[in-house]
């Protein structure tokens, strides 16, 4: 009989580190809403399963993924084995097994594409890169140093933060 599928990762402290993930390519919409939450999630679509599991061993990171032979693999060791197919419930099941506390000060502090931390951003230089009416109603950005994208809080930021809400229940406004 094979190993049990679902591992949480090694014990944690008394005042954990943040966890280090990598979504496989089945999970790329669960790896921004994670992000979102200022997860660090990795997730590149074009690596196989070797290529993957290597990269995570190599950075430290718990392996989130829906495929049940890749964590047969020897070294995928420290991975979460994803059960839903729907992107809510799988953010619900990451921050449970995890033991994630999420901060709402700390939301939409990564790219959601590339994963890394955002910098302030003068709002005279974003300007002259955003079209006209978000240079006319917005006055604080985020920039993205590793992929050059800009971001604002927009109506869709306000969506997101009430989707978010839906997905973890919590009662609180985030």
């Amino acid at each position: 009989m094979p190993p049990p599928l679902t591992r949480a990762p090694e014990a944690a402290s008394a005042d954990p580190a943040p966890p280090r993930l990598f979504a496989d390519a089945m999970l790329g919409a669960l790896a921004r809403w994670l992000r979102a939450l200022d997860l660090d999630v990795a997730y590149d679509p074009a690596l196989d399963d070797p290529e993957l599991v290597e990269v995570a061993v190599a950075e430290g990171r718990t392996i989130l993924t829906r495929d049940r032979r890749l964590v047969l693999r020897r070294k995928a060791r420290n991975h979460l084995l994803i059960r839903s197919d729907e992107v809510d419930e799988q953010v619900r099941e990451v921050l449970a097994a995890l033991a994630v506390r999420i901060d709402p000060a700390r939301l939409f502090r990564r790219c959601l594409v590339c994963n890394h931390p955002l910098e302030p951003f003068p709002a005279e230089l974003a300007r002259e890169r955003v079209p006209p009416f978000v240079a006319r109603t917005q006055s604080e950005f985020r920039h993205c140093p590793a992929c050059d994208r800009l971001y604002w809080r927009a109506t869709h930021v306000e969506r997101m933060r009430r989707r978010l809400e839906e997905i973890l229940a919590t009662g609180t406004e985030l």
